[in-house]
């Protein structure tokens, strides 16, 4: 019998790409929020910009470690940031400043004057 070769082998995990790209490159992690941060106007995509907060707060420093910094049960900020998650705003402000960041306001572009 031949031993099935794993074509895959060697592959890293698009998630662990994904943080080890937004670990290294901190602009990048910052206009990756950015944009992902727009879906939370979006009730029927916000789960896309709690994912993005998850993935930015994994990249620095894992969730255990940012939940323990920003005070913060680590079972909570699961919760908060899974894809149903509603975190309060104390909660995101907490998690964006433990990763270096921290929440701003730009007018809407769709805005009327």
């Amino acid at each position: 019998m031949s031993k099935r070769v794993n074509k895959l082998e060697g592959a890293v995990p698009h998630h662990e790409a994904e943080i080890a790209e937004l670990r290294a490159d901190r602009q990048l992690a910052v206009e990756y929020l950015k944009a992902a941060m727009e879906s939370l106007d979006d009730p029927d995509d916000r789960a896309a910009g709690l994912l993005a907060l998850r993935t930015v707060a994994e990249a620095y420093g894992g969730l255990g470690a940012v939940a323990a910094e920003a005070g913060i049960s680590r079972e909570s900020l699961y919760r908060a940031l899974s894809p149903k998650g509603n975190p309060t705003l104390k909660t995101l402000l907490a998690v964006l400043k433990t990763v270096g960041l921290r929440l701003s306001v730009e007018p809407d572009k769709h805005a009327h004057a």
